[in-house]
């Protein structure tokens, strides 16, 4: 049996608008991606997502973004390489301030949207991401782990930096046969069915195959699966994964823990 986490996209929203259904979804995952302001999330939700998440034992992961809240951070984008290295950094520091004050620490980083899926195959977009982690782990005080696809640009990067490289999976989310995520611009990009979605974290968990878009099958190892905040009825979903994966005999654990612990 293996020992799972169970993440969930977090705080986005801004202002008076909101997406994701924080409190429903820090009552069931371990792991929480705060949006840190760039894509979404503003200073208020930020407090407040990390203080639900303290009170519930959920550990706190940095979302960080392209700056681009016009397009929820899902538009790839050019940009220099030192300028991203600093937004990476300028991101995580912001939502440390609001973790600390919480009575925690941010634990872990995670890129969001089209910075993810850039650094899959970018590899100096993939080094900016970690030189801009590697920056706000000294205020951190601890070698911040980085989440991201398996095999990808990033992870490898993370790995010869020295951090910990994370692989996560998406039950949500239609795979190509190379383990890229189909992108959301592309028909069946997204896994709408429960069921489906349900019987596919098992599968990753398990180390069994899942089907990928094109008919094929693929292993995806994986220490984390990620159900993304924004999509319908996420809480319910993420409640029902992580009943099936527990009355599988799987244990839920974060894979990281606050620095000091």
């Amino acid at each position: 049996m293996a020992v799972i986490d169970l993440n969930a996209d977090l705080g986005e929203g801004f202002g008076r608008w909101s997406l994701t259904d924080d409190v429903a979804l820090l009552d069931v995952v371990t792991s929480a991606n705060i949006a840190c302001g760039f894509h979404a999330g503003d200073p208020s939700i930020m407090r407040r997502v990390c203080e639900l998440a303290v009170a519930r034992g959920v550990t706190i992961g940095a979302q960080v973004s392209y700056r681009d809240l016009a397009g929820f951070g899902r538009r790839s984008m050019e940009v220099p390489l030192g300028e991203l290295a600093a937004e990476v950094a300028y991101q995580i520091g912001a939502l440390e301030v609001f973790a600390r004050a919480a009575g925690t620490r941010v634990a872990y980083v995670k890129p969001h949207g089209a910075l993810y899926n850039r650094t899959v195959m970018d590899e100096a977009q993939a080094a900016a991401v970690v030189e801009g982690t590697m920056l706000a782990s000294t205020a951190v005080g601890a070698s911040l782990p980085l989440m991201g696809l398996p095999g990808s640009a990033l992870l490898k990067a993370a790995a010869d930096a020295g951090l910990a490289a994370v692989e996560e999976a998406f039950a949500d989310r239609a795979y190509h046969d190379d383990g890229t995520l189909v992108p959301r611009s592309e028909p069946e990009a997204v896994v709408d069915d429960p069921d489906v979605v349900v019987a596919r974290a098992l599968a990753m968990v398990a180390g069994e195959s899942i089907a990928t878009v094109s008919g094929g099958s693929l292993s995806v190892a994986a220490r984390s699966i990620c159900v993304h905040g924004d999509t319908p009825g996420a809480a319910a979903l993420a409640a029902r994964i992580r009943e099936e994966l527990l009355g599988a005999g799987h244990d839920l654990d974060p894979f990281a823990a606050p620095p000091w612990e």
